[in-house]
């Protein structure tokens, strides 16, 4: 059986975000385009559909980690601030965005809220894994030797 850990995660997470934007159950909030993703960035992502994109992945950090909160999405999400001529240091990604997005994926019934942070449904589970599968047999027609991993 293919699982989320049997295909490289960023061609998993552009397709599930293709899938994501197909649904429509996931919709980009009128504020994404202006938004930034992190007190650490200066500008605003570049790409059209990059709120699916964080939704696939942030769904795909659930499935991994399992009960996660938002403050540890809030971490993983963060990065490096240029502050001049002092050192740089670590700073959290954005809070709002990573709410918004958990709420989008419990109301597509990807996840759910449990006692110590958001887990998989059974639905989201099964998505995620039939993606996977489905990604796995479009590498092995490209990969000959992918089959047998």
């Amino acid at each position: 059986m293919t699982t989320v850990y049997d295909v490289p995660g960023n061609i998993l997470v552009g397709k599930l975000a293709e899938k994501l934007k197909d649904d429509g159950k996931i919709v980009p909030p009128e504020w994404a385009k202006y938004v930034r993703t992190g007190v650490n960035k200066e500008m605003p992502p570049v790409e059209e559909d990059w709120w699916y994109k964080r939704c696939a992945s942030m769904a795909r950090r659930i499935y991994i980690d399992g009960p996660v909160g938002v403050g540890r999405l809030r971490v993983y999400y963060g990065g490096r601030k240029d502050r001049g001529a002092k050192p740089y240091r670590f700073k959290k990604g954005s809070g709002s965005i990573v709410r918004k997005g958990l709420q989008q994926l419990e109301a597509a019934n990807i996840v759910k809220v449990a006692k110590r942070g958001r887990i998989m449904t059974p639905e989201g589970t099964s998505f995620l894994d039939r993606t996977a599968y489905e990604l796995k047999k479009e590498l092995e027609k490209d990969i000959p030797g992918l089959e047998k991993y």
